[in-house]
Parts: structure tokens; C-alpha cells; sequence
């Protein structure tokens, strides 16, 4: 049975449009809906109370539903939170739809066929929405909990992710995995370069925003087999596993560089922008292996030039 108390929020300029579908929904037992007629005025209703689904009209004016998704992911990544979003769309073709998945949209309603469509994808959308979310309270909770037992020997108490000691063993763990079966291990460095302005300007707790913001964002960056860790106050680390040392390179990984020096962070003073160079260090076995701590010194010193290129800089050991 679907959740008739699930939080909905419809999005469309043309009030009428809106109104049809508020309306299916009532008639479908769903007892929260709200209805916006542009999307800033969406952003201020999410502001005020988060929702499990948005449906929004692709084509507006002034902020379109592909800009409001990006919006909407920001704010989700703030407040911990998960928004299925359904674009209403006339727009045909891999490409347009490429792009709105990169920006976050969950799902597409045709408008020629939304009649028909509507009801089937809002119940998906509050399984999986309802299922995301008890996730995300789950990994909060387990956060909090290895918050309270400090386990400072291999657990970064305020991302909970693992820290520097964790990461050296997880990093030989998988050098030694790839010595025996082949593969490429990546140790990837991202370097929060205005850690200290930011925290003059803004103040720790702002920082720790930031900091938990960058952890969230790259959770949902990795692929299951990656492993992160936060190993200093501004840097974080990936061990990134591939087959094929071909793919180990600046377009494979540029999503890591956009993620944090493009798009900007949602945190309780609004946008804030980072400054984030990410260096990557790759090896297999015709490059041989090195020892953990020597990838770690590599790519640290490699920083600096991945400073200056203004994109990921990855390198063969």
C-alpha cells in the first residue's frame, strides 16, 4: 500500500497544469501535497519542510527543473536528507536525458502520456524514497555512534569516515590484492586549500559543515569498491580500485575535481564554494608497486601542480 502521508511537492509555472496534478494525487489518497509556482518560490517551501518527492516542469522560467534538481541536491546533501525528483518533460533524445541525470533527476514523466504515468511512478518513488532515507538515518545514527566511542584509532569522529591510519592499511591491503590478482590501485588526494579562511570567515561550526558536506558528497561519488577516508584536518583520500590502467586518468576522475571546485556547498550561511585540488597517484604491476606511505608523499607533493592545472591530476607511479 502506498504511504498516503508521503510529502509531495509539485512544481509548475502554469498554475493550471499544477493543479491537475495536486488534484490526481488528493484523489489518490496522497494527504500532503503543496503546489509552487516557480522554483524559487519550490526552494522556500523546502526550506521551511523537506519533502520526498518533488515533481517538477523542466521548462520554466527564470530557474528551470533541471537548475532546481541541482538545487535540490545541494540542500539534500545539507540537511542529510533524500528527494526523489521527476522532471514533467516533451523533451525526446539520450542526450537531454544524460544531462538531467547528471544533475540528479530520478525519473522523467512524458507530458503526452503523464495521465497514464503519474500514479505508477509516485508509488516507485515512495518506495525507494522511503528506502533512501531510512539509509541515510541508519548511517547518521552509526556516524553518531562511532562519535560517542572515539575510536580515534581508525574512525574520523566527525565525518565517520576512516582516518590516515585506517587509510595506510587499507591501501596496502589493496596493493597486495593487486600484486596477486592484477589491477590498478589509485590513491587519490582532494586538499581543502581555504580550510583556514573558511574558518576565519565562517567559524568551526560552519567548518564542520563543510567538512561533513565534502563527506556526503563523496559517498555518493565512489563506486562500491572505493574506500574513503579523511586523513588530516582538510584532506581527503580515495582508493580507487580499476582493471585497466588506461582508464585511471583525468576524464575518468574529473567528477571529483567538479564536485568540490564547481559546485558550490549548501551549509547553514548559504553557498560556499571550496578550493580543492586533487592529485592521484596510479600504479600496477609494470609500474611496480611502492610502499603505502610512499604513494601518500607522491601525491601529496603533486598537489601543487594539480593547483595549478585546475583539474584532476593523475599520474603513473
Amino acid at each position: 500500500m502506498p504511504n498516503t502521508d508521503l510529502p509531495i511537492l509539485v512544481v509548475d509555472d502554469a498554475k493550471f497544469s499544477g493543479a491537475i496534478i495536486s488534484r490526481t494525487l488528493r484523489s489518490a489518497g496522497f494527504v500532503d501535497v503543496r503546489v509552487a509556482t516557480s522554483a524559487q518560490q519550490a526552494l522556500q517551501e523546502l526550506e521551511s519542510r523537506p519533502v520526498s518527492l518533488l515533481i517538477a516542469d523542466w521548462l520554466m522560467p527564470e530557474m528551470d527543473g533541471l537548475a532546481l534538481a541541482s538545487k535540490v541536491r545541494q540542500t539534500d546533501e545539507a540537511n542529510n536528507h533524500f528527494t526523489y525528483i521527476i522532471l514533467l518533460t516533451a523533451k525526446e533524445g539520450g542526450e537531454a536525458l544524460a544531462k538531467a541525470f547528471d544533475e540528479g533527476v530520478d525519473d522523467f514523466i512524458n507530458k503526452s502520456t503523464m495521465t497514464q504515468q503519474l500514479l505508477p511512478r509516485v508509488y516507485a518513488a515512495d518506495r525507494l524514497s522511503s528506502f533512501h532515507n531510512r539509509l541515510l538515518r541508519e548511517n547518521q545514527l552509526l556516524i553518531e555512534s562511532n562519535q560517542r566511542l572515539r575510536k580515534h584509532s581508525l574512525v574520523d569522529p566527525l565525518t565517520g569516515l576512516g582516518n590516515a591510519r585506517h587509510m595506510i592499511e587499507r591501501l596496502d591491503a589493496s596493493v597486495r590484492q593487486a600484486q596477486g590478482r592484477g589491477g590498478v590501485v589509485g590513491l587519490m588526494l582532494i586538499h581543502m586549500d581555504n580550510y583556514e579562511a573558511l574558518e576565519a570567515e565562517y567559524g568551526k561550526q560552519v567548518l564542520r559543515e563543510i567538512v561533513q558536506g565534502m563527506a556526503r558528497r563523496l559517498r555518493q561519488l565512489v563506486r562500491p569498491l572505493d574506500n574513503i577516508t579523511r586523513i588530516a584536518n582538510q584532506t581527503f583520500a580515495l582508493i580507487a580500485l580499476q582493471q585497466d590502467i588506461f582508464h585511471a586518468n583525468s576524464a575518468t576522475y574529473r567528477r571529483f575535481h567538479e564536485a568540490f571546485n564547481v559546485k558550490a556547498l549548501k551549509t547553514s550561511r548559504g553557498f560556499i564554494t571550496l578550493q580543492a585540488p586533487v592529485s592521484m597517484i596510479v600504479a600496477n604491476q609494470d609500474t611496480g608497486f611502492p610502499r603505502p606511505d610512499q604513494m601518500l608523499t607522491r601525491a601529496k607533493n603533486q598537489l601543487t601542480d594539480a593547483r595549478g592545472l585546475g583539474r584532476v591530476l593523475v599520474s603513473k607511479w
